[in-house]
């Protein structure tokens, strides 16, 4: 009886913190709007060679000359976005990060990227990705973890292919990508 008596008086406690906290919340939650979802299909070029790349290392570990995947590199990017997998077709936007080889045993590639958009109603609009990148794989699922413009409050996941790829680490990905925001 007496641990009913004490559960009571906890239980009455608690309640009246916690509508006192209702009140005089410092966070504020409202219920609104419908979701929004965008899809979007690009290709991300990413070149490492020529005198022209648009992927450069700016960082190793002093052992990643003997990693097979390169283990402790880092990349800074500015890729053009375009609309097909020719480097020449419509320039979408760019993308611009970094990524690192995450993987001592398979090429697992951390990537931290905005993906901004110049062209169309999305201009001045970007999401962000933040994911590890299994770029083996035929096909890699990544994580969108927010946005700007009418990204703004995006969340949603990205699917890549790598289209074409050379010896020299050249890319071209494309990319179909699932995004969820609000009116």
């Amino acid at each position: 009886m007496e641990r009913i008596a004490l559960l009571v008086i906890l239980l009455v406690t608690i309640f009246a913190w916690a509508e006192g906290q209702d009140k005089e919340s410092w966070a504020k939650r409202v219920e609104s709007g419908k979701e929004v979802v965008t899809t979007l299909q690009f290709y991300f070029h990413d070149k490492l060679s020529g005198s022209n790349p648009s992927a450069v290392r700016i960082a190793q570990a002093a052992e990643t000359n003997n990693s097979a995947t390169i283990f402790g590199a880092l990349m800074m990017i500015d890729d053009p976005l375009t609309i097909g997998p020719d480097p020449t077709s419509k320039l979408l936007g760019r993308a611009r990060g970094l990524y690192g080889s995450a993987g001592q045993t398979d090429l697992g590639l951390i990537m931290v990227i905005n993906y901004g958009f110049t062209d169309g109603i999305y201009q001045g609009s970007s999401f962000s990705l933040l994911s590890l990148n299994p770029a083996m794989n035929p096909v890699r699922e990544m994580a969108i973890v927010g946005g700007t413009g009418l990204f703004r409050l995006a969340r949603g996941y990205a699917i890549a292919q790598t289209y074409s790829a050379n010896p020299n680490g050249d890319a071209i990905v494309g990319y179909n990508v699932t995004i969820v925001t609000y009116i």
